[in-house]
């Protein structure tokens, strides 16, 4: 009894001591359930959080989106920009078509005005061989005049040369008729030349003319051509300076998209750490809460099976003992729990250090992609001088050409620049990639879809960004067959400008050989003017010589009749000889006398006749 007694009061001590640990645990479930809601209210805020992380990744995305659109924008310019050069080619090919045409144009000229000048030369040697036959006569007349002077003061032996005069009478009729038939032929020769002469001077200024004014209309022609060029120029500078600013827009516009990407996985980082913590605690606490709830519920049963009759306190020891047993059984089961858990935490220690691991080997990758960088930026370097020294050469042409190579040498550091970011780029989302498979090996939770559409959303940028890297290196290649196709617009425009120059000094040296032409034929006519008026000298001379046989005839005449009343005495065979051969000489020479007579009519006639043309 007094055992049983002792028992009881252990008992209710034991009740007691359960009691107070009860209440203990009550309040340590109170604090417990308060630090589950801040738990929660935590949980609560990082899904807020989470909700504007993926507003502001949706407007990451609208913001891509539109810069994709840019990007459509500049190509459609491009094409556009292509399509113009295509006719600026067209144009160029059409000049040079005309300025073909106008060296057909120059060629036939040049080879009529030969033509022009091979006539001019040959009329010019007719005039010559013409200037020598009157020489000749003029010979002819001077030897006459002093045979007449010798006969003249040879009038005492005239007897001795009457037949010697008559011969020379008639061979210097003949040669008269000569001179008549060749002055004549001299007349129709000056007079088809001065024909010739006054259908070329027409030809020449009509032709002259024709090429005045088809060369100003093709000088007009290339002035507007070459402003339309220049207008294109300009135009094509004009759109270059716009795609530039389009293109820094852009450049800053990704910029600022890059930061915030950046923002964004640092704030995504730091709410997964805190939502990692959190969710620890909140699973401790749970923990704890649940083994307090169990423990208090254990120690209002027991203290109830005490309150219930002493009778039941030894099964009640006993059943306190199986209760303890189980207590230790669940101790047992806890620390079991906490090495497992100890356990799954240096597992994930090891994760954690071979993803470290995993950093060392992209940051090899990172030196390996700089170093390539490197590379590039010194072909980009060598490609910078090279463009440069074309610059200079360009620079020399054209002040305008000029300036559309410096903006195209900006435009492709601008390119260059674009390219190097694209490489930071890459090189920044194959290191969020890392990290993001950091924490996907890290994070097997409910931030395994967050973390696997931030994967997508990457892997579409890194498409996208590998889409712009094509695009800009076609871009590139069109600026670079545009600048091309520059030079070789301005070497064009130079050398039509020097082919320009070239023709209108032809077109000056055509003017001097037909203004030389001109002079000459002025020279020629001239000349043949002054031959004219010899001629017409000749022939008043040679009419002069005439009058003057024709005296000398009367005055042979007369002689002849003195010598017969003087010679009376001499034999008359001798008489009737001399007689004889005087009544001959009388009718020859008066028979030479009337020819005399009807040639002068005859040539005074053709003299009027050629008087009369002029």
């Amino acid at each position: 009894m007094a055992a049983m007694t002792a028992q009881l009061a252990e008992a209710k001590k034991k009740a007691e001591d359960e009691a107070e640990q009860a209440a203990i645990l009550e309040e340590s479930k109170k604090k417990l359930a308060k630090d589950l809601e801040a738990l929660q209210r935590q949980v609560e805020d990082l899904t807020a959080a989470n909700d504007k992380l993926e507003r502001s990744k949706k407007k990451i995305a609208a913001e891509l989106e539109d810069a994709n659109i840019d990007l459509e924008t500049q190509r459609q310019k491009v094409s556009e920009l292509e399509k113009k050069q295509k006719n600026f080619d067209k144009i160029l090919a059409e000049e040079k078509a005309v300025s073909e045409q106008l060296g057909t144009e120059k060629e036939a000229a040049e080879k009529e005005a030969r033509d022009k000048e091979t006539l001019v030369l040959s009329l010019k040697r007719e005039l010559d061989d013409s200037n020598v036959k009157i020489e000749e006569l003029e010979r002819v007349r001077r030897q006459l005049q002093s045979e007449l002077d010798e006969l003249v003061n040879n009038q005492g032996t005239a007897d001795k040369n009457v037949h010697e005069l008559e011969k020379a009478k008639r061979s210097l009729e003949s040669q008269l008729a000569e001179l008549k038939a060749q002055n004549e032929e001299l007349e129709d020769e000056l007079q088809l030349t001065e024909d010739a002469k006054l259908r070329l001077e027409v030809n020449m200024q009509a032709l002259r003319a024709q090429f005045e004014r088809d060369i100003q209309a093709k000088e007009e022609q290339a002035e507007e051509k070459r402003r339309g060029i220049l207008k294109q120029l300009r135009d094509l500078e004009a759109e270059l300076d716009e795609e530039r600013k389009q293109r820094a827009a852009a450049v800053s516009a990704r910029k600022k998209l890059e930061g915030d990407i950046k923002e964004l996985e640092s704030q995504t980082e730091l709410h997964i750490k805190v939502k990692e913590d959190a969710l620890k605690q909140l699973k401790k606490s749970q923990q704890q809460c649940k083994e307090a709830v169990r423990e208090a519920e254990e120690c209002r049963a027991s203290r109830d099976e005490l309150a219930a009759g002493c009778k039941e306190a030894e099964r009640k020891a006993k059943a306190m003992e199986a209760e303890v047993l189980q207590l230790a059984e669940e101790v047992a089961a806890a620390e079991r729990a906490r090495r497992a858990a100890e356990a799954e935490r240096d597992e994930l220690l090891e994760e954690v250090n071979s993803s470290n691991s995993k950093g060392s080997l992209l940051i090899d990758e990172k030196r390996r992609l700089e170093a390539r960088i490197a590379t590039l930026e010194e072909e980009i370097e060598e490609e910078q001088s090279t463009n440069e020294l074309l610059q200079d050469r360009a620079r020399k042409a054209q002040l305008a050409a000029e300036q559309a190579q410096a903006d195209l040498a900006a435009e492709r550091s601008a390119f260059q620049k674009q390219e190097s970011q694209r490489l930071l780029l890459e090189r920044q989302n194959k290191e969020l990639k890392a990290k993001l498979a950091e924490l996907e090996t890290a994070q097997r939770t409910k931030t395994k879809a967050t973390i696997a559409a931030l994967e997508s959303k990457i892997s579409n940028l890194e498409e996208q960004l590998e889409v712009e890297a094509k695009e800009r290196l076609a871009g590139q290649k069109t600026n670079r067959k545009l600048d091309k196709k520059i030079k070789e617009l301005l070497m064009q425009l130079e050398d039509e400008r020097r082919h320009a120059d070239q023709y209108k000094e032809q077109v000056e040296k055509s003017n001097t050989r037909v203004k030389t032409l001109k002079r000459q034929l002025d020279e020629a006519e001239e000349e043949i003017a002054r031959e004219k008026a010899q001629k017409r000298k000749a022939q008043r001379e040679c009419e002069d010589m005439l009058e003057s046989h024709e005296s000398m005839t009367r005055e042979i005449n007369n002689l002849k009749s003195k010598l017969r009343r003087g010679t009376m005495g001499i034999s008359s065979s001798r008489l009737s000889s001399s007689t004889k051969r005087g009544s001959v000489q009388t009718s020859s020479t008066t028979g030479s006398g009337n020819g005399s007579g009807d040639d002068s009519t005859t040539q005074d006639e053709a003299m009027d006749g050629d008087d009369a043309p002029n």
